[in-house]
């Protein structure tokens, strides 16, 4: 019963937004779609600071891989570094789920609402509930129609697209997982009503339309390099490393060798003579 009753504001909440947008004059599927982007537009402050949360984690990355790399085999000790380097540093890595949590609720909120637009009579929510002619009806099963199937495809795709976007501070086992797991979660998703695919579907179109957006306008952050050797440059030294409680020795470059000087005997011998 305590779940109800958290669920139901939300359902009665998006209810009441959706029948807004629709006396204002637009369909149900319609309805969906502003919806989508009323949230998105609302969550826009949350992807600022996702962006700016990337670009640090993509400035420090070469430290943090140097951290993962000097304390991979403890576990307890990396979790230790890697919080001190983001409290040192003003990174927070949570700060990427920010938009993704917050539409959490909606996604809820949405779901029973459309479910109970399927259960209830057509009097109580006159109007078509067909989308461009190709839906017939959103509040039905995204597998009840051969439409459904192309909204999946589309959904799919968006998805994939959409994490390409946003999975550019992960690590490599973790962005094959986002990659993965559209495929796992749409035998999920095809039992959800077709205005909740239609929404979800919206919401990745946005996120990449954002992430072109961001690409074009936001300059990328340079990683630093090592200088270019020529062949002026002086080799370094090899050092060996210091024990413990000795004092760190510099490197210093190669003095290049000296020319040998030679003797000019023959032509002191040819001045004298």
């Amino acid at each position: 019963m305590t779940y109800l009753a958290l669920l139901q504001p939300l359902e009665h909440l998006f209810r009441h937004i959706l029948n807004g947008l629709h006396h204002v004059g637009l369909p149900w599927a319609w309805a969906v779609i502003a919806l989508t982007v009323i949230v998105r537009m609302l969550l826009v402050p949350l992807t600022v600071k996702q962006i700016h949360s990337m670009q640090n984690m993509q400035r420090h990355a070469p430290q943090m891989k140097e951290i993962q790399k000097k304390y991979k085999g403890d576990r307890q000790r990396l979790n230790e570094e890697l919080m001190k380097f983001y409290r040192e540093n003003n990174i927070n890595p949570a700060a990427s789920c920010l938009p993704l949590a917050a539409q959490i609720p909606v996604f809820i909120g949405l779901y029973y609402t459309l479910r109970n637009f399927a259960h209830e009579s057509a009097s109580k929510h006159p109007g078509s509930l067909s989308w461009l002619h190709f839906v017939p009806n959103i509040a039905h099963h995204v597998t009840s129609h051969w439409s459904g199937y192309v909204l999946l495809t589309i959904y799919l795709a968006s998805q994939l697209a959409s994490t390409y976007f946003m999975s550019g501070t992960m690590q490599q086992s973790q962005r094959v997982m986002m990659y993965i797991l559209p495929f796992v979660f749409i035998f999920v998703i095809a039992r959800f009503p077709t205005g909740l695919v239609l929404y979800w579907m919206t919401t990745n179109l946005w996120t990449v339309g954002q992430g072109l957006i961001t690409r074009r306008l936001i300059p990328k952050t340079p990683t630093p390099t090592a200088p270019k050797r020529t062949s002026r440059t002086p080799p370094t030294e090899e050092v060996a490393a210091p024990e413990d409680g000795a004092k760190p020795v510099v490197a210093k470059p190669a003095q290049p060798a000296q020319p040998r000087r030679v003797k000019r005997k023959k032509k002191k011998k040819q001045a004298r003579r």
